[in-house]
């Protein structure tokens, strides 16, 4: 069963889902407290089962948010971000190698976040 870790930063709090094999699954922003920290974990939850927008496809169809967004880094990797209703960022990923890889993912979001246990680091 996945968890959420939230943890300390020089600039503030984050958030970590992290599967139940301890990989991180995504990642949050920098939130300036804790508080505002566990709305982004319940925003996550909330837009776990958002619909994906491919954007490594050509003429990829434009969808509301919420959204999961998968793009191309600079460096070729897939990666994939969470955007909440109001268009912010909640969450996103590592690279990955293939976009199967990085769909598989998103699928991880919504089966390990609805139920996770949150973990506040010291």
């Amino acid at each position: 069963m996945g968890k959420f870790v939230i943890r300390n930063t020089a600039t503030g709090v984050k958030f970590d889902l992290k599967a139940g094999n301890g990989e991180v699954i995504a990642t949050s922003e920098v939130y300036s407290g804790l508080a505002a920290c566990k709305n982004g974990v319940e925003s996550l939850r909330t837009n776990a089962a958002a619909h994906v927008e491919d954007q490594t496809v050509e003429g990829f169809e434009t969808l509301t948010h919420p959204k999961y967004e998968v793009y191309v880094d600079k460096a070729g990797e897939f990666r994939f971000r969470l955007k909440a209703r109001n268009g912010e960022i909640i969450a996103t990923s590592e690279g990955y190698k293939t976009k199967a890889s990085c769909l598989n993912g998103i699928d991880s979001i919504g089966r390990n976040a609805p139920d996770a246990a949150v973990e506040e680091q010291e």
